[in-house]
């Protein structure tokens, strides 16, 4: 019975975070300025949550940057995801066998 709960708390605060700016915004945004925050904040927020997590998933940072780093390589030359994927994944597991 407990799950329930559970999920009945995450979908009212997922239910609350998508509404809230709706209720609160109800006439369009013409500051420049508030734009581009708003604009940008996904991303920040993305890479704050993400670059710590790449770095400390290993628990060996070398490795981890090597992972990233075939990740980026690969990324950058615009290959398929699980290519990029299965790549960084051997780099990581590469390092490991020399660090």
């Amino acid at each position: 019975m407990s799950i329930i709960i559970y999920i009945a708390v995450m979908a009212g605060v997922t239910y609350l975070i998508r509404m809230l700016p709706f209720a609160f915004f109800q006439k369009k945004i013409k500051s420049v300025f508030v734009k581009s925050f708003l604009y940008y904040v996904p991303y920040a927020v993305l890479s704050a949550m993400t670059i710590p997590a790449i770095l400390y998933s290993t628990g060996n940072i070398i490795t981890a940057a090597a992972g990233t780093l075939a990740a980026f390589i690969l990324a950058y030359f615009d290959l398929p995801l699980i290519v990029v994927a299965l790549a960084a994944s051997a780099a990581v597991f590469a390092a490991g066998l020399f660090f």
